[in-house]
């Protein structure tokens, strides 16, 4: 199984938008990216370096060593370009996501406002998560409110204790699988699967068809031109639940969300709804599959794979703050002129919150040996209005945790079976999260 983005129901360049000039290219010859035109968030920026670019290999390979030079060549807050090198700003600074998240006035969730839609093309692959529709994720105000109200009412009737045993049922049976074979693929075989089965049992989705929805969310948040074509398949199946629900309400979280929501239209529903499922899906399977990966590799972990519990908990919370599944959110729409990190922001500038580059920001961690047992304050789940609905963290905490624990009390002796360096990372601005995590270990009869 596999990533998610949200139906593309109004198409961006109908919606009115402030018209600015074309962003900066990169330059012929391979020598890196133009200067840009006036206009462009890089022609404002203190230093004279040219924008990053928030994609490529150099990005994918070391993200953090990215956000780094960023923060050395511009500051808290850096000019950068997105795929198709759309530009835009990145915040870096822990301290400028928390005044961005903090204050709605002016940095609104509307991506109605951008002033750089003529320049990003019809197959722009961050499409799904960028253009403008009837969702939560850009509704404002007191709309925001009142459906961010039902979206966590929804969560909150989730018994934890029972989602703990159902992902106990879950993991037991995958890891029954390959447990015989003495190798496996945690990627493909288990860490995608368990929070896929999850959110099936939370939301009342169908058996036959979470593979399949998982695998569409997975591609829609991929930096390629299958993005928006995944979305509208995962869409597609979220309105088959609603409609299903309708006629059959059960004890799930998608029909408590539709009895509580009778204003809103299927449409609405079904945008709401794919919010939840994807923001929920995937991250929690790269919270898994990050923190087993950090467990392997990193000395710390490694003596004490089996049998301590805390272990677990702590890499949690250290891949959280260090190796963040979830890396940056497109974002916020300035609503007014402003400045931010010393960067002079204009009215319809888009901002790219920076989550994994704001935990790391040498400004919080000043002492570099310091560790984060205990320290809960990351940026990871976001914040504001438009963090993570109540509830939602702790739920995929459940998951991921529960997933971690049976993995590792059936099969305490896990070894990576690739060297650390060899592992390869998944092609997301949005994500941080392994292609594949081959490991082995001693074969073991099936529970069952």
């Amino acid at each position: 199984m596999r990533k998610t983005a949200v139906t593309n129901l109004q198409d961006p360049q109908d919606s009115p938008a402030p018209q600015a000039p074309p962003g900066a290219e990169d330059a012929p010859g391979g020598a890196g990216p133009a200067a840009p035109p006036s206009g462009c968030p890089a022609h404002t920026a203190p230093s004279s370096a040219a924008p990053a670019l928030l994609y490529g290999e150099r990005y994918l390979r070391n993200p953090a060593e990215s956000y780094e030079r960023m923060r050395r060549d511009h500051g808290q807050v850096a000019p950068v370009l997105l795929e198709s090198d759309v530009p835009a700003w990145l915040v870096l600074g822990y301290r400028e996501i928390r005044q961005v998240v903090m204050d709605v006035q002016t940095y609104g969730r509307d991506s109605r406002r951008w002033n750089r839609w003529d320049e990003v093309p019809s197959d722009w692959p961050l499409m799904p998560w960028v253009a403008h529709s009837p969702m939560i994720h850009f509704t404002e105000g007191d709309e925001h409110r009142r459906r961010s109200a039902a979206v966590s009412d929804a969560l909150a009737s989730v018994d934890p204790f029972e989602l703990r045993r159902h992902c106990e049922r879950f993991a037991d049976a995958l890891i029954d699988k390959f447990v015989g074979n003495g190798k496996a693929d945690l990627v493909f075989d288990y860490v995608y699967s368990v929070p896929a089965l999850a959110m099936g049992q939370m939301f009342g989705l169908p058996e036959d068809q979470l593979e399949y929805m998982a695998e569409a969310v997975t591609v829609s948040l991929l930096s390629n031109n299958e993005a928006m074509a995944a979305q509208q398949r995962a869409a597609e199946v979220v309105r088959r639940l609603v409609a299903a629900k309708r006629e059959e309400p059960g004890p799930d979280v998608t029909s408590r969300f539709i009895q509580n929501s009778p204003d809103l239209t299927d449409e609405q529903l079904v945008g709401d709804l794919m919010v939840m499922i994807a923001a929920g899906m995937p991250a929690t399977s790269y919270w898994i599959g990050n923190t087993v990966r950090l467990m392997l590799t990193d000395d710390r972990f490694t003596m004490t794979l089996a049998g301590n519990r805390r272990s677990i908990g702590a890499a949690m919370n250290e891949v959280l703050w260090a190796d963040s599944p979830l890396q940056n959110v497109i974002g916020r729409f300035a609503t007014r002129d402003t400045t931010l990190g010393g960067q002079r922001i204009r009215a319809g500038d888009l901002l790219v919150l920076g989550l994994a580059a704001a935990n790391a920001d040498p400004l919080l961690w000043p002492d570099t040996g310091a560790g984060y047992a205990g320290n809960n304050a990351y940026v990871s789940f976001t914040g504001g209005d438009y963090g993570c609905p109540a509830g939602a963290p702790d739920l995929g905490k459940i998951i991921s945790e529960t997933a971690i624990e049976v993995l590792l009390d059936r099969v305490p002796d896990l070894e990576l079976a690739v060297e650390p360096d060899e592992l390869q990372w998944m092609d997301s601005l949005w994500y941080r999260c392994l292609v594949s995590l081959p490991v082995t270990f001693t074969p073991a009869p099936a529970a069952g």
